[in-house]
């Protein structure tokens, strides 16, 4: 009877998958083989690149042999077929007329690029002339990309294949907006994953490496993928560079309030007098709050306490199987109660908020619940950080919003929670280049070390969610847009009529935001009856937010005349360079300049104060 095969190693399968796939299209397509035979196959470089090969599999059998189960499945793979054949079954690739213009235009490609790479007047080519390569991508910026003709045209058709497929998105036949769109968005995460850039024979950079290192960069990056497979997540940094309140989240401050869902940070003072009204930051509970508070130099939470702000936070705590009943409205009463808390603490009538993402929108539900209550004095002002309430555009994150989608998302979780590297697999998919495949191939290909990069570690820094919220979050808001429809939703007994929100706001939006695109933050003006600032800060989700003015980066837009439109707004609005930061704290000065000596429970921990424990506290360690 015949040994049963040993199967390949994921690192193996994966390239092999892809590159069957890639195969089908380079082959229609390529004057020239796809697949270079670069690595010499005699005698002792035979032999070390079978040793090499026998290493990286006996690796891989370790590794498996000591797992209690199966390893994390980073690679669906199974996945990845069905996908690729559902994506090929849309797509009008079989029409012959197709592909004979498709052929037309690789041939012609080909022979543009083949005609710069013309030997000289001496028998060679040009020096130092670069060839004029017609498309640019930054992935194949490197210089060994050109310096071949080969490897000249395999990129430069790959991005021709794309640029076409991408195309024959709006050909297909028979398909609503929304599933055009989600084809749109699996032709670019297809393309994205077939990138030569990925597979290590047409990678002329992966080949260069493995040559010079003796194939020592691949035992590296399975060391890597050995690494992420046991903690199921991609890593995208150094692990061990930072720790909360050591180099991270240092701020200075203590826990002075605590329930099962959220723990309350009250900030310690940095000037004699602080203004009268304070301010609470809710951050979204689908990340870590201390991405406002990274370091010294990117803190909004440091640079608002130094702008005399009694500043408070709410740190989620990260679901577990003990709030596997968590909905909505039991984010909505936090609020409130962080409200409450802050108001009786301080013995002030009211404050000022701060809702970030998901923690906006639901401060949105809560000024119109307090609204309804009478108790809308509560919140002096309140500001919005890349948040939505109309989620009719509300961009790529609708492309995982059907009930197939929402169905496979809800198996996926286990003891009323779900793992939040799943939410993050999902926002890394939005940028799949540059947070994806830009680290298979540097960690996995080129067995690079990995950087310390503060805000890489902040967001593998997951989260885990309350599945009921989640599920009821993607159904109620993403699908059916029900918050924007008065009395379609209730919270806490309460119907909810963003209609009714009177006081005054200021909402931030990001340019480049993929996800929370600026012109569905907008709508939030269409909505509410309050005097509102609308802001459009220059960069994305994160980046737009994080923006120190010390660091003198990107701009910001306001007009202060009533448009109708974003469009109209970006049209008479004056561009300001910098950070908005200062804008709104002008804006929050603005509301009530009045200011109070920073003594007694202004003082987080002084005598008599009763506190749990220093900041950052306990809920933001907890995995």
């Amino acid at each position: 009877m015949a040994a049963a095969k040993t199967p390949d190693d994921p690192f193996t399968a994966l390239m092999k998958l892809q590159a069957e796939q890639a195969q089908s299209f380079f082959d229609q397509m390529m004057p020239v083989k796809s697949g270079p035979d670069v690595i010499p196959a005699s005698g002792d470089t035979a032999d070390h690149w079978a040793q090499l090969s026998s290493r990286l599999q006996s690796m891989w059998n370790d590794f498996q042999a000591g797992q209690q189960k199966p390893a994390t499945a980073m690679f669906d793979l199974t996945g990845w077929t069905d996908l690729s054949k559902n994506w090929m079954a849309q797509m009008p690739l079989v029409d012959p007329a197709r592909q004979q213009r498709l052929m037309e235009d690789s041939v012609q490609l080909w022979q543009s690029v083949l005609g710069q790479y013309a030997p000289g007047p001496d028998g060679g080519t040009e020096e130092n002339t670069a060839p004029d390569l017609p498309r640019k991508d930054r992935r194949f910026a490197d210089p060994k990309w050109q310096q071949q003709p080969l490897f000249a045209l395999i990129h430069q058709t790959y991005l021709l294949m794309t640029e076409r497929l991408v195309a024959m998105v709006d050909e297909v036949e028979g398909l609503d907006p929304a599933k055009r769109e989600q084809l749109r968005f699996a032709t670019k995460g297809m393309m994205e994953a077939l990138s030569p850039a990925n597979f290590p024979l047409t990678n002329p950079v992966v080949l260069q490496r493995t040559l010079e290192s003796g194939g020592e960069n691949l035992v590296k990056g399975m060391e890597h993928l050995l690494s992420d497979l046991e903690r199921g997540q991609l890593t995208h940094t150094d692990p061990a560079a930072f720790q909360l309140g050591r180099n991270i989240a240092t701020t200075p401050g203590k826990v002075v309030h605590e329930t099962p869902l959220y723990q309350l940070i009250q900030y310690s003072p940095s000037t004699p007098d602080v203004l009268a009204v304070p301010l609470i930051i809710f951050p979204p509970w689908i990340n870590r709050f201390y991405i406002l508070d990274l370091n010294p130099e990117k803190s909004f939470i440091r640079w608002a306490v130094e702008q005399g702000l009694t500043t408070f936070v709410v740190s989620w705590k990260s679901a577990d199987a003990s709030m596997a009943d968590v909905v909505w409205d039991d984010y909505i009463r936090a609020q409130i109660d962080a409200v409450d808390h802050v108001r009786q603490r301080l013995d002030v009538p009211s404050t000022h908020v701060i809702g970030y993402c998901v923690a906006g929108t639901t401060l949105a539900a809560t000024l119109a619940i307090l609204a309804r209550r009478g108790e809308a004095d509560k919140i002096k002002s309140a500001t919005f950080f890349t948040a939505q309430v109309d989620f009719e555009r509300a961009g790529e994150l609708l492309n995982f919003i059907d009930d197939n989608q929402i169905a496979a998302i809800e198996n996926l979780a286990r003891d009323g929670y779900l793992d939040g590297r799943v939410m993050a697999a999902t926002f890394n998919l939005l940028r799949g280049t540059d947070l994806i495949w830009n680290y298979v191939v540097n960690n996995y290909l080129l067995g690079e070390e990995y950087p310390a990069f503060d805000l890489l570690h902040w967001n593998g820094d997951v989260t885990n969610l309350p599945a009921k919220w989640h599920k009821s979050y993607l159904i109620d808001l993403y699908r059916d847009n029900r918050l924007v429809e008065p009395d379609s939703l209730s919270a806490d007994g309460t119907p909810i009529d963003l209609r009714m929100v009177e006081t005054p706001c200021y909402i931030q939006a990001g340019k480049e935001d993929h996800i929370a695109p600026a012109e569905s933050v907008w709508r939030m003006t269409d909505h509410f009856s309050c005097p509102m600032r609308f802001v459009l800060a220059g960069s994305g989700h994160i980046a737009g937010v994080v923006n120190p003015p010390a660091a003198g980066k990107y701009q910001y837009w306001r007009n202060d005349e009533d448009t109708a439109s974003l469009e109209e707004f970006v049209a008479g609005a004056t561009e300001h360079k910098g950070s908005w930061w200062p804008d709104w704290i002008e804006w929050i000065t603005g509301q009530d300049s009045k200011k109070v000596p920073a003594k007694g429970p202004r003082k987080p921990g002084g005598k008599g104060d009763k506190i749990i424990e220093d900041a950052p506290g306990r809920y933001v360690i907890q995995r």
